[in-house]
């Protein structure tokens, strides 16, 4: 977790002012480590606008923020089913231009290329904005043809791996296992563990023109064993429906070598598609997470400096910085930024929001602009 803080300068001072903030929160004690947060000359604009953009921009940060969320929830997913495929641990990681994301704070810079910092402030947020929208509705469109296709890889291993009852016998049935004559045909049954016994000793009287001794074990799982069982095929039916007032299952199945092999291969299409559909989407994720990321970051600065502006006014003058709280210490930290800078001349604050005081997430109200920024989702 980051704070992103604007202060009012001690005595018009940037440098004292870092220096202030450095020695009595991180150096005399540790509270803090500090990093400056620099912002290019961005363009003011009028008072109306700024406010009207300080509003948006609480809309549009909580959008964007929740875009990267989900976007690294993705990906650590598809790394996940990739370590669970290969055996091996999900790597966990995030970059943003080459960096982890607490290093892309720490080091931040603005991207003057990509957003032109004497552009009016609003045109560069819609231009966030629609940017990360996209980026949010690929990932609709991805995780939608990705679902689809694991779920036609999951229903085609519950064929090959699920019980007998529903598994596809053509992983399992050998033409040695099959009789198949003008008169005579083989019927394969799942019976229960605990009824393969009965079954042995019964089955030849369930119908007549059953073929005696013709009965044999081929698979069995934890629950049920997959016997065959030959008959003369005009018998078919009254042995069907005596099988099943007797519990077995008759499975519908008919051996077919150029069936067994086309299923096989499409079992394994499926399998191969869905592993290459997954590390494009890890990869498109990677990509968009480091833009979408970028992309919030400079939301955060922009509403920095908006706030700044309203907050301690024209011409801008302020330290802008990021700080990375140490947890045991949070409320203490705040009291002591309160001290060294709420009797700034160059502050407006009242201690109330009619004085200009800037509410925090926590619904406190603090003597300087300030922000968290947690990138841990």
């Amino acid at each position: 977790m980051y704070w992103l803080i604007s202060l009012p300068l001690i005595d018009e001072s940037y440098d004292r002012t870092w220096a202030t903030l450095k020695q009595k929160t991180a150096q005399e004690i540790d509270w803090s480590s500090n990093y400056r947060f620099t912002l290019p000359e961005l363009r003011v604009g009028t008072l109306d606008s700024l406010m009207v953009l300080s509003d948006d921009l609480v809309k549009v940060n909580s959008m964007l923020e929740s875009v990267v969320n989900k976007i690294r929830r993705q990906l650590f997913e598809m790394q996940a089913a990739a370590s669970s495929s290969s055996n091996e641990d999900a790597s966990g990681e995030v970059l943003v231009e080459s960096m982890p994301p607490d290093a892309y704070i720490e080091k931040f810079k603005w991207n003057e290329a990509k957003y032109p910092p004497r552009r009016p402030l609003s045109e560069t947020v819609t231009t966030i904005t629609e940017t990360v929208s996209k980026l949010e509705e690929d990932l609709k469109i991805r995780v939608v043809d990705y679902n689809q296709l694991k779920g036609q890889a999951s229903q085609s291993a519950r064929k090959q791996t699920g019980s007998l009852a529903v598994r596809d016998l053509s992983t399992i049935v050998k033409a040695s296992d099959v009789t198949e004559t003008e008169n005579i045909t083989t019927l394969f049954v799942v019976v229960g563990k605990h009824t393969k016994k009965d079954w042995l000793e019964n089955y030849e009287v369930l119908s007549d023109y059953v073929v005696p001794r013709s009965s044999k074990v081929i698979w069995e799982d934890n629950e049920y064993s997959l016997v065959t069982v030959s008959l003369f095929k005009r018998v078919v039916d009254t042995f069907k429906t005596n099988a099943r007032g007797k519990g077995y299952q008759v499975r519908d199945y008919q051996y077919d070598p150029a069936t067994q092999k086309r299923d096989q291969e499409a079992g394994s299409h499926v399998k191969s598609d869905l592993e290459t559909k997954r590390s494009q989407l890890e990869e498109w994720s990677s990509t968009a997470y480091g833009e979408a990321f970028s992309a919030w970051i400079h939301i955060c600065a922009i509403r920095l400096f908006t706030e700044s502006i309203l907050r301690y006014g024209l011409p801008p003058k302020f330290l802008s910085a990021i700080m990375k709280p140490n947890p045991k210490f949070a409320q203490k930290l705040r009291k002591a930024l309160a001290t060294l800078f709420s009797a700034s001349e160059n502050s407006h604050y009242e201690g109330d929001v009619g004085g200009g005081g800037m509410p925090a997430a926590e619904g406190e109200m603090y003597p300087y602009v300030s922000f968290t920024i947690s990138i841990d989702g």
